[in-house]
Formats: structure tokens, sequence, C-alpha cells
């Protein structure tokens, strides 16, 4: 019970606090260098989810960062746990952005965050401007920021990972990105699987090899759908035989 009041009273307290920082940020030259401006609005996420990360206890050990390409990207992960966003948030360098559904857009400060490091949110509820934020996502890879996605669309809560939903995988096919699968083990060991109180758990964050338009390219979407998520069950097979 301490860690999940330690966790929310953070989190809470965090937001508040960067208030000043997010309107330095919003204040930022427009014709500063795109990478040194990613980075600039990265590090108050990035800060806030090791510390985070740290007030739970949880160990996290990330593998095949050396996979990461130079460039904007699509990273597709399984998703386990509300923790989630906050494991890849401090276990990657590469600055990204995430599909969001369009009800957060309703928390303050939080939701100004997303916006500065380029979240797209979807109103599931309406196809007409659920298109429109899938085009807006393919924008933003073509302008050199990159993605997260979780196609299975809800938490599997630390069951068997689910079918991939096709949709998100348009943001790759139009924008002609690498599509970079990730496995998410353990974070459903920090909070879903506890009666909603927080513990430490051990977390692997598994990066595999890129895969690039000339390889998915040919492939329809539900076929690229059902060939990434089959990498990252692979990559989970690979760890167990290796330990």
């Amino acid at each position: 019970m301490l860690r999940l009041i330690a966790c929310f009273l953070y989190m809470g307290g965090y937001l508040v606090c960067s208030i000043p920082k997010l309107s330095r940020i919003k204040k930022l030259p427009v014709d500063m260098p795109l990478e040194q401006r990613t980075l600039l609005i990265h590090e108050t996420p990035k800060s806030w989810s090791k510390t985070f990360m740290a007030l739970t206890g949880s160990e996290v050990k990330v593998k095949g960062s050396h996979y990461i390409p130079d460039g904007p990207v699509l990273f597709a992960s399984n998703h386990e746990g509300d923790f989630d966003i906050p494991v890849l948030i401090s276990s990657i360098d590469k600055p990204f952005g995430f599909i969001s559904k369009v009800e957060v857009k309703k928390i303050p400060i939080l939701s100004s965050w997303m916006e500065a490091i380029h979240c797209v949110f979807i109103d599931r509820k309406n196809r007409e401007k659920a298109a429109g934020s899938i085009l807006f996502g393919v924008e933003l890879l073509r302008n050199r920021h990159s993605l997260v996605i979780f196609p299975e669309g809800t938490r599997s809560k630390g069951g068997p990972i689910g079918l991939f939903k096709a949709g998100g995988f348009r943001l790759a096919k139009d924008s002609g990105v690498p599509i970079v699968p990730i496995s998410i083990e353990g974070t459903a060991d920090v909070f879903e699987k506890n009666g909603r109180l927080i513990k430490p758990a051990k977390i692997t964050v598994t990066i595999c090899r890129p895969i690039y338009s000339h390889e998915y390219k040919d492939k329809e979407l539900i076929e690229l759908a059902g060939f990434v998520r089959d990498i990252i069950i692979d990559s989970r097979k690979v760890k167990r035989i290796a330990s």
C-alpha cells in the first residue's frame, strides 16, 4: 500500500511541479534543430519515468538496444499492463510519442505533456476522426518523430499475447519507416496481478531486429500484424531457452 501511495503522490506532485518547464518548452525556438528539440522535451518524461519505476522497487532489464536504427521508427509492443509506458520511456533512448485513447486528453497537464512529445489521440468511437488521427500519425513519422503502438488494443495483464489489430500498422505502411518489435514481460507483476497494489517485479524489455519497408511492403496489414506478433513471441522463446 505504501508503494502505491508513494507512486501516486509522486505522479501528481511531479506533474504540478513540471508546469514551469512545460511553459518553457512551448516557447522553444521554432528553428531549433529537431533532434535537440526532441531531446530537451523528452528529458522531463524520461526523468519522471525512471524515478516512478524506481519507486515501485522493480528491476528493468533491457536487451537489444543496438537494434534501434537511426531516424524515425514505429515501435510495436505487446501490452501487459499500466506500467508499460513508463517502462518504455525510461528504457528507450530514442524519443517517441505513442497512440492513446482520446479520453486521456481530459487529464490536465498530462495531456499537455503528451501533446508536447507528439502523441496521437484516437477516438475509437468515431471512425472518421480515428482515420484522421492515423493520417496525423503518418505525418509525424514522415517528419522524423517516432511512435509506439500497442496492437493488442488492451492489456493482457500477464496472460498470453493477444491477437494484434492491423490498423496501427497503417502508420508504417503509409510512411515507410522501419517497424521495431518490442517484447515486454513483467509489468503486470507490478500492479495488475497484485489486487491493484504495487509490488517490485523483474521486468524484461526485449528490442527485436527492425523490419524495413522492403521486407513488409508487399504484406497485407493483417499479415503484417501477425508477422510482428510472431517475432515478439519468438523473442520470448529464445530468452527462455537461453536462461
